[in-house]
């Protein structure tokens, strides 16, 4: 953990770690249990009722934020692991760097080559043939020197990618 991480970052980063953990899954039933076990004691009582009632919705309601923040930090990491993949890769290309950002419609226009030259490779395979290698995909992308050189804008409109009629490697 780093050391000037934000005193809600540290916390959560805790908090997500000890509720992932048996011991705590265990605990969390031996409340239900105890809770259960305890129901003739107070004759079933409407605040017997609210006791578990509450507790688990203020769990169940922190939890929620906990879960997001950490999938929101987790999927940032991942995100950045992989554009420095693309980015590494020789003959990769740039555009895909921030797919995140587009709307579905030029997403389904990337799928929509994905699985074309899915079906091509799968088609390769029944002939016997190697359905390896490295087609072209995007089928126009702006030269690399200008990818970054250019500032990042909070908009993807206006990149160069597959255009929506189009399908299929290097069409």
């Amino acid at each position: 953990m780093h050391e000037n991480s934000s005193v809600y970052t540290r916390v959560a980063r805790w908090i997500a770690q000890l509720s992932g953990r048996p011991i705590t899954f265990l605990l969390a039933v031996g409340a239900v249990l105890l809770w259960l076990v305890t129901g003739p004691i107070f004759a079933f009582s409407d605040t017997w009722q609210l006791v578990i009632n509450t507790g688990t919705t203020i769990v169940t309601f922190l939890m929620v934020f906990l879960i997001q923040n950490t999938q929101n930090r987790d999927t940032v990491a991942m995100q950045l692991k992989l554009d420095e993949l693309i980015r590494a890769t020789e003959g990769a290309h740039l555009s895909l760097l921030d797919l995140e950002k587009l709307e579905e419609k030029e997403l389904a226009a990337f799928v929509r080559q994905y699985e074309t030259l899915a079906a091509k490779g799968r088609a390769q395979l029944d002939k016997g043939r190697p359905d390896t290698g490295t087609p072209e995909v995007v089928t126009q992308t702006a030269p690399p020197e200008k990818s970054l050189s250019q500032p990042s804008t909070a908009s993807a409109k206006g990149r160069n990618g597959p255009r929506a009629g189009r399908s299929g490697p290097g069409r």
